[in-house]
C-alpha cells in the first residue's frame, strides 16, 4: 500500500481509555505535521479483565469508526488490545497497524543484574505476544511479573497522585526491588502517567522502560515505507516542543466521559478547542 498527498494523512490512535495519550504524546513529537484522531473506549475500560473475543469486537468497531473518519494508519495504543486483536485487524483491513509490544527485549539486554520487573495487565501478561517476547529475549533473565490491578481506573479517574495509587504501586514494585530488578517495564500505556511516582519509589538506580518512544519510531518507519516524504522522519531530530498548531489538527473521541480525556490531553498539548472533544457511540 502506498499513500500520497502526505499533508492530508490522518493517523488514528485508540486505547481502552486515556492511557494511549502517553503514546500519542510521543508520536506527535516525531510526526508533528499530520492530522490525528484519538479514541478512548472509556465506556469499556479497562480491557484487562475482558475476554479476547470482546476485545476483538471493540477493536473492530473502533477501527471501522476511525477509517470512516479518515484514518489511513491505525495505532493500537493499548498492550492488551494489541495482544488480543492486532493480528485479526491486520487480516481484516488493508491499512497498516502499529501496536504495542512489552519492552522486554531492551530491558533484558541492558540489565546488569539479570533481573527485570514487568508491570502490566493480566491480559498482556497472559497474551501470546508477551510470552513470545519472553522466550526470544529473556530466557536467561529472571522476570518478576505483577498485574497492576486497580491502576488503570485510578488514572482514568484522574487520581494519579492519590494515596491509594501510591500504596498500590508500592505493593507491586517493592517485590521487584527486593529481588534485584534493575529495569522495570511499563506494560500498560496508562502507567507512564504514573512515572514520577514510580521513580520516587524505585529510586535512581532502577531504569523505567516506557515503550511509547519506540512505537513512535516504528510509526515513523511505516510512514517512510509508504513513501510519505521519503525517509525524512527516520533522521529528523525529535523536538521536546510540540507544535501548537497540532491543537487544531487533533480530534478526540470518547465512548464515555470526556472530562479526564480533556484534562490530560490539555496537559500535553494546551489550547485544544473544546469542540475537538466529541462523545461517540461506537
Amino acid at each position: 500500500m502506498t499513500l500520497t498527498n502526505s499533508n492530508k494523512l490522518t493517523i488514528g490512535i485508540f486505547d481502552s481509555g486515556v492511557g494511549g495519550l502517553s503514546v500519542w504524546r510521543e508520536i506527535i513529537r516525531v510526526l508533528p505535521q499530520y492530522n490525528y484522531l484519538y479514541l478512548a473506549d472509556t465506556l469499556y475500560c479497562p480491557y484487562g479483565p475482558r475476554s479476547r473475543d470482546e476485545i476483538i469486537g471493540r477493536a473492530t468497531s473502533i477501527t471501522d469508526f476511525l477509517i470512516t473518519s479518515g484514518a489511513s494508519i491505525v495505532v493500537v495504543a493499548c498492550n492488551t488490545a494489541t495482544s488480543a486483536a492486532i493480528s485479526t485487524l491486520r487480516k481484516r483491513y488493508n491499512i497498516p497497524f502499529v501496536g504495542m509490544e512489552p519492552a522486554v527485549k531492551p530491558a533484558a539486554s541492558l540489565s546488569k543484574s539479570g533481573v527485570i520487573g514487568v508491570l502490566a495487565t493480566k491480559g498482556t501478561l497472559d497474551g501470546d505476544l508477551y510470552q513470545s517476547n519472553l522466550d526470544k529475549y529473556a530466557s536467561d533473565t529472571k522476570v518478576i511479573e505483577r498485574v497492576g490491578e486497580g491502576l488503570v481506573p485510578l488514572v482514568e479517574s484522574g487520581k494519579a497522585d492519590d494515596p491509594v495509587t501510591l500504596s498500590l504501586l508500592r505493593s507491586y514494585l517493592e517485590p521487584m526491588i527486593e529481588q534485584g530488578a534493575d529495569h522495570i517495564v511499563l506494560g500498560c500505556t496508562h502507567y507512564p502517567f504514573l512515572s514520577e511516582i514510580i521513580a520516587k519509589i524505585v529510586g535512581a538506580d532502577i531504569t523505567i522502560v516506557d515503550p511509547a518512544p519506540a512505537v513512535a519510531r516504528r510509526l515513523a518507519s511505516v510512514v517512510a515505507e509508504l513513501n510519505i516524504n521519503d525517509q525524512i522522519f527516520l533522521t529528523r531530530k525529535v523536538s521536546d516542543n510540540i507544535s501548537p498548531e497540532l491543537a487544531l489538527r487533533t480530534k478526540f473521541f470518547s465512548t464515555g466521559s470526556l472530562q479526564v480525556l480533556n484534562d490530560m490531553a490539555e496537559r500535553i498539548l494546551p489550547g485544544i478547542p473544546e469542540e475537538n472533544f466529541i462523545q461517540v457511540n461506537v
